[in-house]
């Protein structure tokens, strides 16, 4: 069995739908078992619920407080002890868990496991990288929201990391890294960019070059590095410009008879193009360069993009995640060539 700690209360829904996706996760894998973290009367009234085979690889972790999602990170980590989410990464640290998943507030998610968890050595931050749709596949993009500001030296770091989960678990030899910029030319963007993009030219990467936002999504690059803040900015609007061509195309195909009748003719290509493209699928942010492994969830998730993240949580445990980035950093030449 491979053990994974959710945190269950923390977030923007109700702590029921992140059972119930931590419940599809467990009837998708079966080799998963499910900590619940949170409340321990809520949990197992759910638990009960359900049926031997499946009741028998859930166990609940009572914790009696939450963090809010407007509670500053700072105040997180010293008041709340007992919350689902410190206590999530905890059973990481003690080794009860072999992952962990919230829901919760980025930054006091991010604090929690810098300080419980700690980095691994030579890392000055860890980064939430995720998995972008792409026309060659998807794109690794790092970092989406733990490090408001990097430094050229972290940009560099964020780039190893991307490099070694593009490699190691979706299996690309030498991966293409991108540094996002507002152009591709060598004199645009500000002195970090500029400074980090001398460094990454000097190191053992496939380093491209500056990339633009569009670049993301082209198949000319499989990762792209830019801080937390321009991260989750375009993250975000990923999202929205996703939900706006969704919502656009459904009222688009319901404005007469005749484009209803075309709608029902298109629905299977529309629906395999939906489904490519929705943001649920590809839930589930992992936190890297820390000393276990942890996975964000969109705040908003429901069960089924809640279920992705807890996929993901396992696929980051059985690659062996943080083993990998760490025995790469150590001998930073096997990561792949420096010649574009």
């Amino acid at each position: 069995m491979l053990p994974i700690a959710i945190d269950v209360m923390s977030g923007d829904r109700q702590p029921q739908e992140y059972i119930a996706g931590a419940l599809a996760a467990l009837a998708e894998d079966p080799d998963l078992q499910a900590l619940l973290v949170g409340e321990k009367a809520l949990i197992e009234a759910a638990r009960a619920a359900q049926p031997p085979p499946l009741r028998a690889r859930i166990e609940t972790v009572p914790a009696t407080e939450v963090v809010g999602m407007d509670e500053h990170p700072r105040e997180a980590v010293r008041r709340k002890k007992d919350s689902s989410m410190r206590v999530a990464v905890e059973l990481v640290k003690s080794g009860r868990a072999h992952a962990c998943v919230s829901a919760g507030n980025t930054g006091a998610l991010t604090a929690i496991a810098h300080f419980v968890l700690k980095t691994l050595p030579g890392v000055e931050r860890a980064a939430i990288i995720s998995s972008i749709p792409a026309a060659h596949g998807h794109t690794q993009m790092l970092d989406l929201g733990a490090n408001i500001k990097a430094t050229p030296a972290q940009l560099c770091q964020f780039a190893t990391m991307g490099a070694i989960i593009s490699r190691d678990v979706y299996g690309l030899t030498d991966p293409r890294i991108g540094l996002l910029n507002i152009g591709e030319e060598d004199i645009k963007g500000h002195e970090v960019v500029q400074a980090a993009h001398a460094l990454l030219q000097g190191s053992a990467l496939h380093y491209i070059g500056f990339v633009e936002g569009d670049d993301i999504f082209s198949g000319e690059v499989d990762v792209v590095v830019t801080d937390g803040f321009t991260g989750n900015v375009a993250l975000k609007t990923m999202e929205g410009v996703a939900a706006l061509i969704s919502g656009r195309m459904r009222q688009e195909f319901q404005a007469s008879w005749r484009d209803r009748l075309a709608g029902l003719a298109a629905r299977r290509v529309l629906r395999r193009v939906a489904g490519g493209l929705d943001p649920r699928r590809y839930n589930g942010a992992c936190m890297v360069g820390l000393t276990g492994i942890v996975v964000k969830s969109h705040g908003r998730a429901d069960r089924m993009a809640f279920s992705k993240a807890v996929i993901t949580a396992a696929l980051a445990a059985r690659h062996g995640l943080t083993a990998h980035i760490a025995q790469a950093l150590a001998a930073p030449q096997s990561i792949g060539s420096s010649t574009p």
